[in-house]
């Protein structure tokens, strides 16, 4: 019996692509650099915030202290226009609301920054009850590093072999495996593949 479904965000419960990409090419162009195209975006993102900036600048300028200082204009930028691209996929809302309905508990784990997550899940899903929305925190390894699902299964009292996960790439499969692994557990793991994905 499933009693916890964990989502991932972009690429799984929102289309968000558009954002991310209008938002860096933006921050690209304030320092005289070369911006990108959609479908370069869709091959920058999948692994958080600060390799997404990295895959966009040049890769003479990929040092710390220019990426940080990308990242953070990226993220202030981000956070003014998140909502201007951004939809929820088709059935989406519905599936949400009908897990809702049955008593399905419900969390996000996300590699996109904790304000970022925080925002797009008030914004586009107000009405639905989540239990435990996380992601990118300092000192706390993104996926596929299981620490994320880890914190949600104690947050919530969830047995692994009670959880469904639910993702769009390799690497929330990897996520779940290595987690299933560790546990010698049985979590299942649902995942499809988007043609435009939308993870950060």
């Amino acid at each position: 019996m499933t009693r916890l479904a964990i989502f991932d965000l972009d690429g799984t419960l929102l289309n968000t692509i558009g954002d991310l990409a209008v938002s860096c090419n933006a921050v690209l162009a304030l320092r005289g650099l070369p911006q990108h195209s959609y479908e370069d975006y869709c091959r920058f993102v999948g692994n958080g915030i600060m390799r997404l900036v990295e895959r966009a600048l040049p890769e003479a300028l990929r040092t710390p202290y220019t990426v940080d200082a990308v990242r953070r204009d990226f993220v202030a930028y981000y956070l003014a226009h998140i909502d201007e691209h951004t939809l929820p996929y088709e059935g989406i809302p519905e599936l949400l609301d009908e897990l809702q309905r049955r008593g399905v508990r419900l969390a996000v784990a996300s590699n996109k920054f904790q304000a970022g997550t925080e925002k797009l899940i008030g914004r586009y899903f107000p009405d639905i009850r989540f239990d435990v929305v996380l992601g990118q925190r300092p000192d706390v390894p993104l996926k596929p590093d299981p620490a994320v699902v880890g914190e949600i299964l104690t947050a919530t009292g969830v047995a692994a072999g009670e959880v469904l996960y639910v993702g769009d790439s390799g690497v929330d499969m990897q996520t779940a495996s290595v987690r299933r692994a560790s546990r010698g557990g049985s979590a299942r793991v649902p995942s499809w593949s988007r043609a435009v994905p939308g993870t950060s």
